[in-house]
């Protein structure tokens, strides 16, 4: 089954199969690691953020539920991130090389990157209890499946439409406002902040994206762009973090200092590049885009139910045509 909502299907049968099936891939990643277990739990912390993400659609509905469950899912994230983490900043220096400006920054980017790969085998070998932390992991996974034995939500068409153009909204609107944070303060709390509303909308964008295929997936390519931009940020802004707390890691001044030097000057041009995306891509208001969100999905689980109510329907068909020339 694909990361997609049907709106042919009861909401909440839909909402658990989907719920299930990620959760139960976490599982599988955890217990099979085909790859070794670093691999296995990156796997499953990407199951992880789409979980969390489809529960955002739920929260008008079933606010305890998503409360709870986000939780919980975000701590099972936590407790296996400290590899993870430094195998990224590896990942990261040796993207960074690609952008050297010069021979001797090259060198230091070569050098760091050597001394990254030693830290993260260091991490690796002293994490003793990561079958332990697995072990934990994979229960958690299952309480989480377990809960949505117990979950009730909407299932009207038009209910399930109100309650996704809600959320809907809510998540557009911290969208917007992290640009307007990195358009404010253009810190890198403010970039972290966009790439995590960009990764909610691009899996939202792909959780909807039967009621408008074409669009959706037009939107989606964008949002995977902006959050790749975001996602190189990020990493060299927890690169430059590093680097403030233990220079030492670094070596001699002039090495730090060229470090330092291609990290401001490739997080420049990312930066600059995402809020261009960004405006782009955002460029509808929240309210705007929510509202055409609760037209499409009301009108295709109606029909698909073989519920739609055409005098209804009649008074809301100027406003939807008017919705849809305002997308395209």
């Amino acid at each position: 089954m694909a990361y997609r909502l049907r709106p042919s299907e009861p909401f909440t049968a839909e909402f658990c199969s989907v719920a299930r099936q990620q959760l139960s891939k976490a599982i599988s990643y955890l217990e099979d690691q085909p790859d070794g277990p670093h691999e296995a739990i990156h796997d499953a912390r990407k199951r992880f953020k789409r979980i969390r993400s489809l529960y955002r659609l739920i929260q008008p509905d079933a606010p305890d539920f998503r409360r709870q469950e986000n939780a919980r899912i975000r701590d099972i994230a936590r407790q296996l991130s400290s590899v993870r983490d430094a195998t990224a900043l590896v990942g990261t220096v040796t993207y960074l090389a690609d952008f050297a400006a010069s021979p001797e920054e090259k060198t230091a980017l070569e050098t760091a990157r050597t001394t990254l790969t030693a830290r993260r085998d260091r991490i690796a070998a002293e994490e003793h209890d990561l079958p332990a932390k697995i072990t934990s992991a994979i229960e958690g996974c299952r309480e989480a499946i377990d809960a949505l034995d117990a979950l009730n939500l909407s299932d009207t068409p038009r209910k399930t439409a109100k309650h996704l153009g809600k959320a809907w909204r809510k998540q557009l609107a911290k969208a917007h406002a992290a640009v307007r944070e990195c358009e404010k303060q253009g810190g890198a709390e403010s970039y972290h902040e966009l790439r995590k509303s960009g990764q909610a909308y691009w899996m939202h964008l792909s959780l909807l994206r039967e009621i408008w295929p074409s669009a959706m997936q037009a939107k989606q390519n964008e949002c995977k762009t902006l959050v790749d931009l975001l996602g190189h940020e990020h990493d060299l802004s927890v690169l430059t973090e590093l680097a403030d707390k233990e220079p030492s890691l670094f070596g001699s001044g002039d090495r730090l200092a060229r470090l330092l030097a291609a990290i401001i000057n490739r997080q420049q041009t990312l930066r600059r590049d995402a809020m261009e995306k960004a405006q782009g891509l955002l460029a509808e208001r929240p309210a705007e885009e929510a509202a055409l969100i609760t037209l499409l999905w009301e009108r295709a689980a109606g029909t698909s139910s073989g519920k739609t109510n055409r005098n209804a329907a009649e008074p809301r068909k100027a406003e939807e045509e008017s919705a849809l020339r305002g997308a395209r």
